[in-house]
């Protein structure tokens, strides 16, 4: 690339390091921050320049890094975290996978979700069974699913909630044991993980989004991992209409088909979930970052943690295996018994400027869509109901550095000051 180009890219962005000064008050600390770079917007640029910007080589080049990063076989891009959890299930659905799952059959995710966890298992037409969650770590409890299997139950989806890791030993345990498949939502986990094995490999399948406001970016974007190579060769070809261009055995199968253009061979049904080479560009870049991400989050984590944790008969704070735990953001749930409220709380910080937003969909099966949808819950879901009214979170990203996690710890001690 023109060198005069790339320093133009890497002043824009030292002017923007210089100019993030925070102040107390005025400045406002939001959700989400972005990771990238001048690096990753000139790799993208150079995609742009060169004409080839659909997937190739560097979008290759991420997959490789990343099933090196959660050591996995296989890693396909793909154009959304959401669209990953759609190739997954849509894999064990289809016709040409051994064993699939049937139409019709159950499966088990937990009640406190997001919205593209719940909507690929209506999708292949099959039933979401909400399970209850834990309050301290939001992720689905594991002392409940044995009991909510059935001779219906395909396959566990549970989700590694705000970036802390499911008890995936036990669930994978379980599912081994009753025959089922497992598929981890890990979209808002990366790099978390349970004595040293990367959360997203327990399973047959694992899922992660690139989307802005996660760990690393790729402004949009998604991966499926597998060490199942015939989960690999199908993921491949649905990924992209359903040819046979990507595919390990597509010199064979184009043999058998001697007749049909091998270019446009289909061998399956398919969708085009295909992610571009500035995806691609951004995510080679990211993954290298992504440990350092992952430290700077857990530091900010502790340091509120332990200015916070005077509040703890009224806050519930995520204390819960900080080891491996990776923040997606900072999630605090008010006590039942608290003198306050969510509203009241959350209109506070976001009057001092700190952004606030529920935890994802909340109780999925509150959520208007849910009349729309055929489904099951396995218990009251008394957990769930309360995070829908009592849970938050706030930003825990790179942009927040000593001033600001001061700051957002001083306007709790406020905010309890006033109350008392």
């Amino acid at each position: 690339m023109n060198e005069i180009i790339k320093n133009e890219i890497q002043k824009i962005f030292k002017n923007h390091e210089l100019d993030r000064e925070f102040i107390p008050g005025k400045s406002k600390i939001p959700l989400a921050a972005p990771s990238f770079g001048a690096d990753e917007v000139e790799d993208a640029l150079e995609s742009m320049l060169t004409t080839w910007v659909t997937m190739g080589d560097k979008v290759r080049s991420f997959e490789e890094k990343f099933q090196e990063y959660v050591n996995s076989k296989n890693a396909i891009m793909v154009n959304s975290g959401s669209s990953a959890n759609l190739l997954a299930l849509s894999i064990l659905t289809n016709p040409l996978f051994e064993d699939k799952i049937e139409r019709g059959s159950s499966i088990i995710t937990p009640a406190v979700t997001w919205a593209t966890t719940v909507s690929p298992i209506v999708n292949v037409g099959c039933e979401p069974l909400f399970v209850d969650v834990d309050l301290d770590t939001l992720c689905i409890n594991t002392d409940l699913l044995e009991d909510a299997i059935s001779e219906k139950t395909s396959c566990i989806m549970p989700v590694h909630l705000m970036g802390h890791p499911c008890d995936t030993k036990k669930i994978s345990k379980l599912a081994l044991e009753k025959n089922l498949r497992l598929v981890e939502d890990s979209c808002e986990a990366h790099g978390a993980s349970i004595e040293g094995k990367k959360v997203g490999t327990f399973g047959d399948i694992g899922t992660f989004s690139f989307f802005m406001s996660h760990h690393i970016t790729t402004m949009e974007g998604g991966m499926l991992v597998t060490d199942n190579e015939n989960i690999a060769e199908i993921g491949k070809s649905l990924r992209t209409f359903g040819w046979t261009r990507e595919m390990e055995k597509k010199k064979e199968i184009n043999e058998k088909y001697s007749h049909i253009d091998p270019r446009f061979l289909f061998v399956n049904l398919g969708y085009n979930l295909r992610p571009t080479e500035l995806q691609g560009a951004f995510g080679r870049h990211q993954i290298k970052k992504l440990d350092s991400l992952i430290q700077h989050r857990r530091e900010t984590a502790r340091y509120w943690n332990e200015r916070l944790m005077k509040y703890s008969d009224n806050l519930l704070l995520p204390t819960r295996n900080l080891e491996n735990h990776v923040f997606f953001g900072y999630a605090i749930t008010i006590t039942e018994n608290a003198p306050f409220s969510r509203k009241e709380m959350t209109d506070f910080l976001e009057l001092k400027g700190i952004e606030t937003r529920p935890i994802m969909s909340g109780n999925f099966t509150e959520q208007p869509v849910s009349k729309l949808l055929q489904w099951k819950k396995h218990d009251e879901l008394k957990n769930s109901k309360l995070i829908m009214r009592n849970s938050f979170f706030i930003g825990n990203h790179l942009q927040i550095l000593e001033k600001e996690r001061e700051y957002v710890a001083d306007t709790f001690d406020e905010f309890f000051k006033q109350q008392r």
